[in-house]
């Protein structure tokens, strides 16, 4: 356990070897969901410890060590994808076909949910920055009000007015998507 004396974090390398086993896999799957790319999610959490190392002396205990990481784990995939846009996608050959499991749908319902789909990634890119972000963390990552409150360094009311917007805005411009997707 990280033991904080005079506002200070004193951490043995068996409570960091602990903190990595216990939050590494839930980090890695944040990480990749946003970036896709598997090999660059495992640098990436690494990283992600290892400036959770560097900065231990700063964390405070305000909020939840796993807050805490995930808010550095966002802006490492923050800094990554903005210094490589052509990351965000990863091309694969049509091989990856044959081995990808059909759908029970009909080629019908198949083409409306992609297209669906294309509208909702449409609509998500020009929604403002604000609003997508706690539209991500909240409804897509799972992350509580709570921890994105503390992630975005925002009021918990802010996520709440601002999720309700997102979801609002996307409701109005797509009717009848938002339900064929939920």
């Amino acid at each position: 356990m990280i033991d904080f004396q005079e506002n200070e974090a004193v951490v043995t390398e068996e409570d960091f070897t602990a903190l990595v086993s216990s939050h590494q896999k839930r980090l890695y799957q944040f990480i990749l969901k946003n970036i896709g790319n598997p090999t660059d999610a495992e640098e990436l959490a690494q990283q992600t410890f290892v400036e959770a190392f560097r900065a231990l002396s700063s964390f405070r205990g305000q909020a939840e060590l796993s807050t805490w990481l995930l808010g550095i784990a966002m802006n490492l995939v923050r800094n990554y994808l903005s210094r490589a846009p052509h990351r965000r996608y990863e091309f694969v050959s049509d091989d990856v076909l044959e081995e990808t499991a059909g759908s029970d749908h009909g080629p019908a319902e198949a083409a409306a949910y992609s297209q669906a789909l294309r509208q909702l990634g449409d609509e998500l890119a020009v929604l403002p920055e604000e609003l997508r972000q706690v539209l991500m963390l909240v409804a897509v990552d799972g992350i509580s009000y709570d921890d994105a409150a503390a992630m975005l360094a925002i009021p918990i009311g802010t996520v709440r007015s601002r999720l309700s917007r997102a979801r609002a805005t996307l409701k109005e411009r797509l009717p009848g998507v938002v339900d064929l997707i939920e």
